[in-house]
C-alpha cells in the first residue's frame, strides 16, 4: 500500500507524486483511488483506483541511488532486444513500454540505437516507429534517473558515459 507523499513511476506516465488518498463516486458506489501529480506535467492529475489491481500492476516504488547506478553498469552487458519483423517489433515494443521493465528498456534503447547507428552506415534512416519507441523508452527510464538522482536532464547521459567507461 502507497501513502501519501509518497514518489511512484506508473506506467507511461512517469514519476509521480501521490498527492491524495480520496473516495469518489464511479457509477454508484463509493472507491478508494489514489491522486497521482506527474512531476513532469503537473496540470495532469491522475486517479487510480487502490481496488484495481491491473492499474496497479502499473505502479510501483521508483528505485534507490544504488538501484540506479547498478542499473547504469549493466548496460553495456544488456542483451538487446531485436525483432527482425517490423510489425512484431512494434507489438514486442508496445509490451516493454508497458511494463516499465527498466532491464528491458535497456536492452530496447540499445538495440535500436545500435540499429540506427547500422542504418546510418548505410545511408539510411531509422524508422519512425523505431525512433518513437526510442524517445518513449528512453523518457521513461531516464525521468526516473534524473529525478532519483536528482540531476539535470542534460547530465544525464554524460554521467552515465562516464560510469560505463569506468568499466572498461
Amino acid at each position: 500500500m502507497f501513502q501519501i507523499n509518497d514518489t511512484v513511476m506508473y506506467g507511461m506516465h512517469g514519476v509521480c507524486k501521490i498527492e491524495d488518498i480520496t473516495m469518489k463516486e464511479f457509477m454508484g458506489s463509493q472507491k478508494e483511488y489514489y491522486v497521482l501529480k506527474p512531476i513532469n506535467d503537473l496540470t495532469a492529475t491522475l486517479y487510480v483506483p487502490t481496488h484495481n489491481e491491473k492499474l496497479l500492476a502499473k505502479m510501483r516504488r521508483i528505485l534507490s541511488k544504488q538501484e540506479v547506478y547498478q542499473l547504469i553498469e549493466t548496460m553495456p552487458k544488456k542483451q538487446i532486444i531485436w525483432f527482425k519483423n517490423e510489425n512484431e517489433r512494434k507489438e514486442q515494443y508496445k509490451q516493454v513500454i508497458a511494463k516499465g521493465n527498466h532491464s528491458e528498456l535497456i536492452g530496447m534503447i540499445k538495440a535500436i540505437y545500435l540499429h540506427k547507428q547500422k542504418r546510418e552506415s548505410e545511408g539510411k534512416r531509422l524508422y519512425i516507429s523505431d525512433e518513437r519507441f526510442f524517445k518513449e523508452a528512453e523518457r521513461i527510464l531516464y525521468e526516473e534517473f534524473q529525478y532519483v538522482l536528482d540531476i539535470k536532464k542534460e547530465d544525464l547521459l554524460p554521467l552515465i558515459f562516464s560510469k560505463v567507461g569506468e568499466q572498461g
